[in-house]
């Protein structure tokens, strides 16, 4: 018999957005002894941080929300098809505030270190206040872009005006007005930034290393009638999320790219850029994403798109992308993106043609030029899927450190468990369905499978569980192998581990992050397993005393 010694928590969850927020209110309702600990301020993750001018969905609205309250979804109206993250925080605070989840909230609280204890099968977790903290089970839900990344340029503490990562944008605002701004990137989040933010600055100069192809997010208001309809739907609108490769509501054509005319394909891709959301995308032929001609000739087709809307031809031209296809890597949604480079007081800084150098007292320094700024604004993204992990000092059996074991590239069991580390779950880890599907599509799924795990260890008195190596390996080189049809191998994207920013993270060595066999395929995985007795997890022990059965209710 394994003796385990009292804890503080029977679990304790790591970060406090869409998914932490979930996660708490199972553990509740299930009478386990659980808190969470967030690093920021309040509870809403992506959407208390990211709080610049045209954040929102590009995920519909009513696609985005939980699915596990009928009283939530017939009292929430969404305002909008994509909503703005104002709306999206005091959605998140109306669902934790109805559960009264904040009890079992703890916020300011960074968790600087994680350490399995193996003789007593505990984690111990160091918190910046300076408490040490013990549970059996840490949850990780900490989110696929938390961790920002700045540039590597000189000078960037020189600057005397204000500057600062788009993920870390003033919570009380800043006034822009008049004022010489300058952003570098124009990867996903400087595509929703620009367009607002030209229309109040004095001058906007457009740092882009890479352009990134981009549609149209076609928003529009929700009406109380059509919310109404909505909410007798939304049985149907889950199914067809759960039924989608990603998780939405759009579905692929099913009909081969070849099978089809020119003409037909030309008709098709006119309807779906004029309507609503990833239809563009995820509504196309499934020969976009696999076959090189296909997805060329759909690109071109985008490439004419852009320079309908952009009136000089060499800025258009600026703005499309030379190095990969349209829709081999996560699609940007834009409203009137590309409309914002006509108007005169924005400029596109192109340097790949002339490079930036250094940050200067007043501005930025490129190869030729001098640019006088009164804000700089980093929109240089993410250290992606990975790079909230190894901020933390994760430490497993033996003492191996996670950082270590994951630096060429993660390997878990399902994205959800990792060998060498027992009883650290993940709802939505690296290589987990989630992280290539409609976000709390995914997050549901991972956390509703990890209940039924912790619940199979109740009822069966398990104190750990760890996959085992091998079950590890096979689900990592199934990950691998789906790489191999998918175009997005050779793109410059988070979906690759591609970001300059960080070590080991450069072009040309990709790391597996994402699982691409869709979500139905994902489900049917997960139910296998557990069907199976959770084939490929090794489960120890059962406690010497009766007292400290592990998952006991707190009741």
């Amino acid at each position: 018999m394994v003796h385990s010694p009292k804890t503080d928590y029977e679990v304790i969850v790591i970060g406090a957005g869409v998914a932490g927020i979930y996660q708490i209110k199972r553990l509740i309702d299930m009478g386990i002894k659980a808190t969470v600990l967030e690093a920021s301020g309040d509870l809403g993750g992506t959407w208390y941080n990211n709080r610049y001018p045209g954040a929102r969905f590009d995920s519909e609205s009513y696609t985005y929300g939980y699915s596990f309250s009928k009283e939530v979804l017939d009292e929430w109206h969404w305002r909008e098809r994509f909503s703005s993250q104002p709306e999206n925080l005091r959605y998140l605070n109306f669902v934790a505030d109805k559960f009264s989840l904040r009890d079992h909230m703890q916020f300011n609280c960074k968790v600087e270190a994680a350490h399995f204890v193996e003789n007593s099968n505990i984690w111990q977790l160091r918190v910046n206040d300076g408490r040490t903290l013990t549970c059996r089970f840490v949850i990780m839900a900490i989110g696929l872009l938390s961790q920002s990344t700045l540039p590597k340029l000189d000078g960037m503490d020189d600057f005397k005006g204000a500057s600062f990562h788009t993920y870390y944008w003033p919570h009380d605002g800043i006034d822009l007005t008049g004022k010489k701004v300058g952003i570098i990137g124009t990867g996903a989040t400087a595509i929703q930034i620009i367009p607002v933010i030209a229309e109040e600055v004095e001058e906007l100069y457009v740092f882009q290393r890479r352009p990134n192809w981009s549609a149209p997010l076609n928003n529009s208001e929700i009406s109380e009638a059509e919310m109404t309809d909505i909410r007798t739907r939304y049985d149907d609108i889950f199914e067809a999320c759960n039924q989608s490769p990603g998780g939405f509501v759009h579905r692929p054509d099913r009909r081969s790219f070849y099978e089809v005319s020119r003409e037909e394909r030309l008709a098709l891709w006119d309807k779906l850029y004029d309507e609503p959301g990833f239809g563009i995308w995820l509504s196309n032929f499934r020969e976009i994403f696999m076959d090189e001609k296909a997805n060329a000739e759909f690109s071109d087709y985008i490439a004419d798109r852009i320079r309908q809307r952009v009136k000089d031809p060499d800025t258009a031209d600026k703005l499309i992308p030379k190095d990969h296809g349209f829709g081999v890597q996560r699609v940007p949604l834009e409203t009137n993106y590309f409309e914002a480079y006509n108007k005169e007081n924005v400029h596109l800084v192109d340097i790949q043609e002339d490079p930036l150098q250094r940050v200067t007292e007043s501005g930025l320094r490129t190869a030729a030029h001098d640019y006088d700024l009164d804000v700089i604004i980093y929109s240089t993204g993410f250290d992606a899927m990975s790079g909230a992990f190894d901020h933390i000092d994760i430490r497993g059996v033996g003492g191996d450190k996670l950082k270590d074991k994951w630096f060429e590239a993660p390997a878990t069991f399902l994205g959800m468990m990792i060998h060498g580390y027992p009883n650290l779950l993940m709802p939505n880890g690296p290589q987990s369905g989630s992280a290539s599907t409609n976000y709390p599509r995914g997050i549901e799924c991972g956390v509703n499978w990890l209940m039924d795990l912790l619940a199979y260890m109740r009822d069966h008195d398990y104190i750990r569980a760890e996959p085992t190596k091998m079950a590890e390996q096979e689900w990592t080189a199934e990950v691998v192998e789906m790489y191999k049809i998918m175009l997005m191998r050779k793109a410059k994207s988070w979906f690759t581990g591609y970001n300059s920013n960080v070590e080991g993270h450069e072009a040309g060595h990709i790391r597996h992050l994402v699982y691409n066999g869709g979500a139905p395929k994902y489900m049917a995985r997960l139910r296998t397993v557990a069907a199976s007795g959770y084939g490929g997890i090794e489960f120890e022990g059962e406690p010497a005393d009766p007292q400290e059965k592990p998952l006991q209710s707190t009741a």
